[in-house]
């Protein structure tokens, strides 16, 4: 299986997952069962019967929990990565509104004296602008078929962005009171 353009964490999550299917499939508990009611036939002891065929339901009961357990690990590791079409429409409303509202608060130096820095600002507008853009319901689907994360293409940097710029207002604000 090809992990390499997966998260580290959801791909050893997964390859655990997949050893644990692996080995619940490879355990042969249907021939083994098979064989055990094959020689139980011959059996004349009622109890020594109705304790095998207990033992083989307890093994079968413990086995389909295992399977529902894994079965519910690789939907929980998918729900990671799959947004639904509810959640992308939140995203779209919510994260324009805070795209519009970092740049209607002047959180970028658009007017700093500096050319160099008020262009570096421009393009830091125009990249948000092409964020939004990408924030749609056809484009996301699409996106995380071909194995797109989200999370870390969007949410990373934005997360660097508002850090940075939160140092820098700390930065700028200590440096005035020196």
């Amino acid at each position: 299986m090809d992990l390499s353009g997966i998260d580290p964490t959801i791909g050893s999550a997964l390859i655990e997952l997949g050893t644990s299917l692996s080995t619940l499939v490879l355990k042969g508990t249907t021939t083994a069962i098979q064989g055990k009611i094959a020689s139980l036939k011959n059996e004349k002891n009622v109890d020594t019967v109705r304790g095998a065929y207990n033992e083989m339901i307890n093994q079968l009961m413990a086995e389909r929990e295992e399977a529902l357990m894994i079965a519910q690990s690789y939907k929980n590791e998918l729900d990671r990565v799959v947004i639904s079409d509810e959640d992308i429409e939140y995203l779209q409303q919510t994260v324009s509104k805070v795209l519009d509202l970092l740049v209607g608060m002047e959180f970028f130096d658009i007017n700093n004296e500096n050319e160099a820095v008020q262009e570096k600002a421009r393009a830091q507008i125009d990249a948000i602008n092409g964020v939004k853009g990408l924030i749609s319901k056809d484009v996301l689907k699409t996106m995380q078929l071909l194995g797109f994360n989200y999370k870390a293409a969007i949410g990373e940097p934005l997360t660097e962005l508002c850090a940075n710029k939160i140092k820098g207002v700390a930065n700028s604000s200590q440096r005035k009171k020196r």
